[in-house]
């Protein structure tokens, strides 16, 4: 299964920076089983592409019905795919997210100075 995540983060200010992020979160799946890329399947977009506007037109695309179904359909809840990265890779889902959190605040700090220099 391939997915892709779409966290929201809330920045309250630059300087000191404070940032947010969210306890719900979104996976967006693939309408077709992923496959190592290679000559034959390179330009299969329901394969390797999670976007909404292009899966939505695959004859294998489930709507969501109601957010309590949370194992069906092709955009799912953060604990969802949190709970299928642990039972897939052997991984804890705390850990994931501490790293996610890393990623966040190294990117966040990256664009800082350009971000007060905007604000002012």
């Amino acid at each position: 299964m391939k997915f892709d995540l779409r966290l929201y983060v809330l920045v309250l200010g630059v300087e000191p920076l404070r940032i947010f992020l969210s306890k719900e979160g979104l996976a967006r799946l693939s309408t077709k089983n992923y496959e190592e890329v290679n000559d034959d399947n390179l330009d299969d977009t329901l394969m390797h592409l999670t976007n909404y506007a292009i899966n939505k037109n695959s004859h294998k695309f489930q709507a969501n019905r109601a957010a309590i179904l949370d194992s069906a359909g092709h955009k799912r809840s953060l604990k969802f795919a949190l709970k299928y990265i642990e039972k897939c890779c052997k991984k804890d889902s705390t850990v994931i997210m501490d790293e996610i959190k890393d990623i966040i605040v190294k990117t966040m700090i990256s664009g800082q100075a350009h971000l007060s220099n905007a604000f002012k």
